[in-house]
């Protein structure tokens, strides 16, 4: 693994720990049901929780980890044309490179409708006359931090896996260019009539 691989990947698994790490607060900080005060029918009392702010600042650095790491790899089809490209190696990174972005899309939901939920809000049920005060359930924070560290490793995984097989192509072709320029270069003999090198010594 190179420099600039190490980079990256330090840069992005600390954004996904941070991530990840926000969301386990916020699962610490929700809003439990039994924390929910009635002030009257129709109106539900929350108290104040940093839940919001968290999930949100999750959801944020784990967008931005996301985005870094498909920056760095670049377009993952495009590289699937170079001729020293191992299938299996490929296959990999592209199923590497597919469950990333699943999980990344299910974290990042999950973090941003924890974060609304949490919010102070309820609903009146028109049947029964009755009203709802809605609360996160348990472990939807908690899913969606484990789901960023899988989205950041797998992420890590493919662009380290691209990573080297490009840097591994371009030696290999530039070696390829050394040798051939290495070689002598040899000029075609010609070939001369003994009759006219016989006269040409006879003239002299």
């Amino acid at each position: 693994m190179d420099r600039r691989s190490l980079v990256v990947c330090a840069v992005v698994g600390f954004l996904g720990f941070v991530s990840a790490l926000l969301g386990f607060i916020a699962e610490a900080k929700r809003i439990k049901g039994s924390q929910v005060k009635f002030s009257s029918p129709s109106e539900c009392v929350y108290p104040r929780s940093p839940a919001l702010a968290l999930g949100l600042t999750a959801a944020i650095f784990l967008m931005i980890s996301q985005v870094i790491i498909n920056v760095a790899t670049g377009c993952i089809c495009c590289s699937r044309r170079g001729p020293h490209q191992s299938t299996s190696n490929w296959t990999s990174a592209l199923v590497c490179f597919i469950v990333s972005w699943f999980t990344f899309v299910i974290a990042f939901l999950l973090l941003l409708s924890g974060a609304a939920l949490n919010d102070e809000h309820g609903e009146e049920n028109m049947y029964f006359g009755s009203y709802y005060c809605y609360v996160v359930k348990p472990g939807v924070f908690a899913g969606a931090a484990s789901l960023s560290l899988v989205s950041v490793v797998l992420g890590c995984i493919y662009y380290v896996t691209l990573n080297s097989t490009k840097v591994n192509r371009n030696e290999t072709e530039s070696n390829q260019t050394g040798i051939v320029m290495g070689l002598p270069q040899h000029q075609n003999p010609v070939f001369v009539h003994e009759d006219t090198y016989a006269r040409r010594q006879v003239s002299s």
